[in-house]
C-alpha cells in the first residue's frame, strides 16, 4: 500500500517496493533503510488491527525488557565485584537489550509525530538493525566465552583476560554498526541481493553454527566416566547457557532473516504476505530483550543469589522452616563445596564475594 501523503520523500515509493527492490526495478536511488522504514506505513493503511495489536505486544515487550534488563545492569555494575570476561560480554548485551527496547517507543513516536520524515526514520532503523546484530554477536561470545573456561581452561587463559573481552566488544560494535550501516544505505541498483545474504551469513548463520557445534562438543564431554561431580555441574550450567540461546536464536532471530532471504530469492512472494511475516518476525527479534535475562542466570553461579537478596533485603524476615536458606556454589578453581547463606545484607555480600565463574 503506498503511503497516503501526497507529498514528501514516502510518496515516491511504490506499493511493492520493498520486494521490488530486490529485482532493482524499483526507484534507482532509494535506499535499504527507506524501505524498511516504509513497511509501518504500509501495515498501518492495510492491516490497522493487526498494527495495534503489535503496537500493545511492544509496549509490552518495551516494559519487561527495561526492568529484567534494568536489573540486570545494576547486579553486574553494582553488584558484582569480579570482572570476567563473561560478565564483561554480558553487561554489553543487558546495552544492547535496553536500546533495542528503546527503539520500541522511539519507532511509533516517529511513526506518529514525523511521518514522511526520512531523517527521523533513519535512527530507530538503524539503531533497531545494529542492536539485533549486536545482541547476536554478543551471545556468541558469552557462549564462546563458556565453552573456553569450562572445556579448555589451561589454553584459553591468555585469551580470557579483562582486556581482550573489551577489545573485542569494542570491535563487535564497530564491525556490527560498520556492516549494518552499510547494508541499509545500499540503494535498489546496488544489488541488495548480495548484501542481505552477506549480513545472514557474517551476523546470524556463522554465529548459529558456532553455538552449535560448541554446544555439541560440551555434551560429548559431559560423557567422559572420569569428569569429578564439580566439573560436571559446570559443564551442565554451560550446555543450558548454549541451549538457552539456541532457542533464543530460533525463536527471536531465525524467522527475521529467513524472512529476507526469502524475498531476496523470491521476490514474487505475495506482498502482503510478505508483509505480515515481516512485522511479526520482527517483534519476535525484539522479544530476544525479555529472553536474554535467562542467560543471565548461567552466566554467574551468584546471580541469581544476588538478585533474591536485593528483594529479600527489604521484606520481612523468613522463617528458616520456609526455604530460607540459599546454597550458592563457590566458584574459585578447585573447590567443590558449598556455602548455606541467610538472606539480607549478608547473604547478598557473600554471594557477591563469591563472583562470577571463570
Amino acid at each position: 500500500m503506498p503511503f497516503v501523503s501526497t507529498a514528501g520523500p514516502w510518496a515516491v515509493a511504490a506499493p511493492n517496493a520493498t520486494a521490488t527492490a530486490w529485482t532493482n526495478s524499483s526507484v534507482p536511488e532509494t535506499p535499504l533503510f527507506y524501505l524498511f522504514a516504509l513497511l509501518d506505513e504500509e501495515l498501518h493503511t492495510a492491516f490497522p488491527r493487526l498494527w495495534l495489536a503489535l503496537i500493545a505486544v511492544h509496549g509490552a515487550i518495551f516494559l519487561v525488557g527495561l526492568v529484567l534488563n534494568g536489573l540486570a545492569l545494576y547486579v553486574f555494575c553494582c553488584r558484582t565485584r569480579a570482572s570476567s570476561p563473561s560478565v564483561t560480554y554480558t553487561i554489553n548485551l543487558v546495552v544492547t537489550d535496553l536500546l533495542v527496547g528503546l527503539s520500541l517507543p522511539t519507532r511509533f513516536a516517529v511513526f506518529y509525530g514525523a511521518r514522511g520524515c526520512l531523517r527521523c526514520a533513519f535512527p530507530h532503523v538503524f539503531g533497531y538493525f545494529l542492536n539485533m546484530h549486536c545482541s547476536i554477536l554478543f551471545l556468541t561470545c558469552i557462549c564462546v566465552d563458556r565453552y573456553l573456561a569450562i572445556v579448555q581452561p589451561e589454553g584459553s587463559r591468555r585469551w580470557r583476560q579483562p582486556a581482550c573481552a573489551r577489545a573485542m566488544c569494542a570491535f563487535v560494535w564497530l564491525a556490527a554498526g560498520t556492516v549494518t550501516l552499510s547494508v541499509l544505505g545500499v540503494t535498489a541498483s546496488g544489488r541488495p541481493c548480495c548484501h542481505v545474504f552477506a549480513l545472514t551469513v557474517l551476523e546470524f548463520l556463522l554465529p548459529l553454527l558456532v553455538i552449535s557445534v560448541f554446544t555439541g562438543r560440551i555434551m560429548c564431554a559431559l560423557s567422559r566416566p572420569s569428569l569429578l561431580r564439580q566439573g560436571r555441574q559446570r559443564r551442565i550450567r554451560a550446555t543450558q547457557l548454549l541451549l538457552t540461546v539456541l532457542v533464543i536464536f530460533l525463536v527471536c532471530f531465525t524467522p527475521f532473516h529467513a524472512r529476507q532471504v526469502a524475498v531476496a530469492l523470491w521476490p514474487s512472494v505475495p506482498h502482503h504476505t510478505s508483509l505480515v511475516v515481516y512485522h511479526v518476525a520482527v517483534t519476535l527479534s525484539s522479544l530476544n530483550s525479555c529472553m536474554d535475562p535467562i542467560v543471565y542466570c548461567f552466566v554467574t553461579s551468584g546471580f541469581q543469589a544476588t538478585v533474591r537478596g536485593l528483594f529479600r533485603r527489604h521484606g520481612a524476615e523468613l522463617e528458616p522452616s520456609s526455604g530460607n536458606v540459599v546454597s550458592l556454589h563457590k566458584s574459585s578453581k578447585g573447590s567443590g563445596s558449598h556455602r548455606m547463606l541467610s538472606p539480607g545484607p549478608h547473604a547478598l555480600t557473600q554471594a557477591l564475594t563469591n563472583g562470577p565463574e571463570p
